[in-house]
Order: C-alpha cells, then sequence, then structure tokens
C-alpha cells in the first residue's frame, strides 16, 4: 500500500484543497477506515466556513462515512479487518462522565465532532474512535449508507422519540436533505403524514415519498391548514429558517411536540400562551448515538427507504459542497473514492 492517500481538507474558511496525506496508523481504541463514500451534509458549513469557535485548521470534513476497516489499534476487540462501517458525527463518547454513565452518549462532556474536531470522511483513509463506529449492514450500498448517518438519524430518532403514536398527525417541515427522509420514516412508522415546504413544486414528491398532505407555506397559513386536520401531535422542523418555526406552534394538537432539527442563524420566537394553554413542548434532537444510527439502517432495509442522492468523486468535492450550499442537490451529494 501508498504510504500517503487524498484528502480534501480545509486550509482557509472557504477554500477546500486537495492534498497528499501520509497513511497514519491507529492509536489505542482506535480503526482506521478505507473510505468507499462520505455524504456532504449542511453542518460541514462549520468547517468549511470555519464558522465554529476554536475550529484549527487545516481539518478534513465530513461525518457521514462509510468504509471498511483496514487497520486495528491496541486494545479494540469489538470490530475485524474488512468490516464495512461507518462513523457519524458523533466522534466517540469518552465513557465516565455522568451524561455517559446514565447512557446518554449523545451529551458526553468530552464529545468531539467528525470532521470539526478531528479529520473526517472527506478522504481516502480517516482514523476513528472504536466506540464511534456503527456497522453497515449488506443491503445498503455505501453511498445509500452515508447520509443516513446525519440526516437519517437524526429524522429517525425525532419522529420515534416523539409523543406521537400510530396515526397520529406528523408533520415534516422541508422536502430537502432531511426532509425527505423524515417523511418516509413517519409515513413507515405508521404516522398520518403531512408535508410542509414553499411552493407548489414539491408537492408531487412529498406525496410520492409518502406524505398524505401537503401544505404550501407561501400561500397558506399553515398552523391553521393543520388545525384543519385535526392539529399535529408532533412536527419536525427540518429547515434552515428558525423564524419559520415558531408560527407552526399553532399547528399543533394539545401537548404536541415542536421537535427542531434544523439549524440557523437567527432565534426562534415563540407565543408562551399556545405553549401554556395547549400544554406542548419545544424540544431539539441532535443526530443519534452508533446504536440508533444502527437503527436507523435496520429500519431502511426494513421498510425499502432510501436517500435520493447525487454522487461525484473526491476530487470534485468543492463544487459537490456548492452544490450543497447553493440547494441545487436533490437531495444529499455524496462523495465517493472508488476503493
Amino acid at each position: 500500500m501508498s504510504g500517503t492517500y487524498k484528502a480534501v481538507q480545509v486550509v482557509a474558511p472557504g477554500r477546500l484543497e486537495l492534498v497528499e496525506k501520509a497513511v497514519p496508523q491507529p492509536g489505542p481504541g482506535q480503526a482506521r477506515i478505507r473510505v468507499e463514500a462520505c455524504g456532504i451534509c449542511h453542518t460541514d458549513v462549520l468547517t468549511v466556513e470555519a464558522q465554529s469557535p476554536g475550529l484549527e485548521l487545516p481539518r478534513v470534513p465530513g461525518h457521514e462515512v462509510i468504509g471498511k476497516i483496514d487497520a486495528i489499534g491496541a486494545g479494540v476487540t469489538s470490530w475485524k479487518l474488512g468490516q464495512r462501517v461507518g462513523v457519524g458525527f458523533l466522534a466517540g463518547h469518552c465513557g465516565v462522565c455522568e451524561a455517559c454513565r446514565r447512557g446518554h452518549f449523545t451529551g458526553c462532556a468530552q464529545q468531539r465532532y467528525t470532521g470539526l474536531h478531528v479529520d473526517g470522511g472527506y478522504a481516502e483513509f480517516m482514523l476513528a474512535q472504536a466506540n464511534a463506529l456503527a456497522a453497515i449492514p449488506e443491503a445498503l450500498s455505501s453511498a445509500e449508507a452515508a447520509p443516513l448517518f446525519c440526516a437519517g438519524v437524526t429524522t429517525f430518532n425525532a419522529v420515534r422519540k416523539s409523543r406521537a403514536r400510530p396515526g397520529d398527525l406528523v408533520a415534516i417541515q422541508g422536502v430537502g436533505g432531511l426532509g425527505h427522509l423524515g417523511i418516509q420514516f413517519a409515513r413507515h412508522m405508521g404516522f398520518r403524514v403531512a408535508a410542509i415546504a414553499r411552493g407548489p413544486e414539491k408537492e408531487a414528491l412529498a406525496k410520492e415519498l409518502g406524505a398524505h398532505h401537503y401544505i404550501d407555506s407561501k400561500a397558506q397559513d399553515v398552523a391553521a391548514e393543520l388545525r384543519e386536520l385535526g392539529g399535529a401531535r408532533a412536527i419536525v422542523a427540518t429547515a434552515a429558517s428558525p423564524s419559520s418555526m415558531g408560527p407552526l406552534l399553532g399547528g399543533l394538537a394539545r401537548r404536541g411536540d415542536l421537535i427542531v432539527v434544523g439549524a440557523g442563524a437567527e432565534p426562534i420566537t415563540l407565543d408562551p400562551t399556545a405553549l401554556l394553554f395547549g400544554e406542548r413542548r419545544v424540544e431539539g434532537s441532535i443526530t443519534g448515538s452508533p446504536i440508533e444510527s444502527e437503527d436507523t439502517f435496520a429500519f431502511s432495509v426494513l421498510e425499502g427507504i432510501r436517500p435520493m442522492i447525487e454522487t461525484a468523486p473526491l476530487s470534485e468535492a468543492a463544487a459537490a459542497y456548492r452544490r450543497m450550499t447553493q440547494n441545487e442537490a436533490r437531495f444529499r451529494m455524496v462523495l465517493t473514492t472508488g476503493r
């Protein structure tokens, strides 16, 4: 094997550069992954545009990584050479802080993030902490599995951890990278699904994905339309527009949940009266643990759920990233290495 590998790293804010790096050796508790595919997520903006405080450059982005283990460090006993695995946004929990001791691994006090604090998957190789890995089922191709590590597990967890029950109305705000998966998960979990998006253009696709109802937020009062349908037991807000989330509160049924998984710069404005008198709840949901990612993969295989993707070779990472930021991707860009 050559002693170097190709990687795309951020060398300055907004500047991605293809470089050759020395192949790293895994340390104790680590595995080296020969990367096959890596999804491009909107959260990569934190790295590429250097928006995260304390970010150290250069840094290789990417946290939807699929590949095969080709080297194992000391103390790793639960993974095998040649096994196809992946790693998501969470780069590995410490196992000793209070959150970890309570089994809340996503809240680990020492949690580092893949592609932000450690090099990620815009590369032919990467190192990963063994307790951050998840196994990939054979039924999923590497390119299909990659977006499920972030967009997939995020929406899967948001829907299944809500207080909604099969038959209830669940609304998915946004028919994009996260929303197109959220619609599929909600439909296959047995919910009555309302998709919310701007304009009539996405109605046919939303219904093809499984939505029973479509609400055009550009032309309709979303909250009023949801109330007309009986009120949503849960609304999963995937859009990167916090200002559009507050008005959704009025569309919730009594004791309904507004679950925020999208992020943006401005704050969310909420009507306290709607919160109090409806006994409604607003909460955030961030990604998931490795075992929850495996749950997402298993459910996706069981129900035939797949992300809609466009692939690009690693050498075209900068162009693929720009397609994502300019909302030109339908709906997830995935880099492939040809390995």
